[in-house]
């Protein structure tokens, strides 16, 4: 069983949450060496290809790795994932389903959520941390700060459009505990295996926020 607030204070610490899709398993453990050398030692590995399910619990087999599941969609993912050794579930939208099943097995979970409704919702479940997506397409920093006000015990993971332009306006928000992103996985660097590039704007983001 995960620590909940444990996994959301590493989260919290690390800042930014890499969204991976890993076409291949077998590349999981040069991206996780990839990402620890720009000094990040945490990823999102969704479940958007085949490969997700094996490519988490190779990155999960280091101890120096925090790796969650992305894209949840279902109780079975959720199973899936939390036996190839994901510490955290993060959905697209708030599903019953989903969230119940990780509260079973003792795993964080992070719906997604793009109104007042959905956070509501989330509270009604017993939920403080959730994922806002697609960040910039709701309406990014004031609608984070919008939201923020009436629910002011919710913390939020805004994903979604960040990138090096405003990671750091959206990590000044007080109620926002982290961000989530792809540029520093971007899939064409994954693609090209690429790592040393992977390396660099991790390392890049990390000096941008320090």
């Amino acid at each position: 069983m995960t620590d909940v607030h444990h996994t959301e204070q590493i989260i919290a610490a690390k800042k930014i949450v890499p969204v991976v899709v890993l076409e291949e398993a077998a590349d999981a453990g040069r991206l996780a060496d990839a990402l620890l050398a720009g000094g990040l030692g945490c990823a999102e590995v969704t479940f958007r290809t085949d490969a997700a399910a094996e490519a988490i619990r190779r990155m999960a087999e280091r101890p120096d790795m925090l790796v969650g599941a992305g894209t949840v969609l279902t109780a079975a993912q959720v199973e899936r994932a939390v036996e190839a050794g994901a510490r955290f579930i993060v959905s697209p939208g708030f599903s019953d389903a989903v969230v119940a099943r990780s509260r079973d097995l003792g795993v964080p979970v992070f719906p997604g959520i793009a109104s007042p409704t959905d956070i509501m919702r989330a509270l009604d479940a017993g939920l403080s941390t959730v994922k806002f997506f697609p960040a910039e397409q709701l309406g990014g920093i004031p609608m984070v700060k919008a939201l923020a006000a009436p629910f002011r015990s919710v913390r939020f993971i805004p994903t979604g459009g960040v990138n090096t332009g405003n990671l750091a306006a959206y990590l000044a928000v007080p109620a926002v505990l982290a961000v989530g992103g792809t540029w520093m996985v971007a899939p064409d660097l994954l693609a090209a295996r690429d790592w040393d590039a992977v390396t660099a704007r991790t390392r890049s983001a990390l000096e941008s926020i320090s």
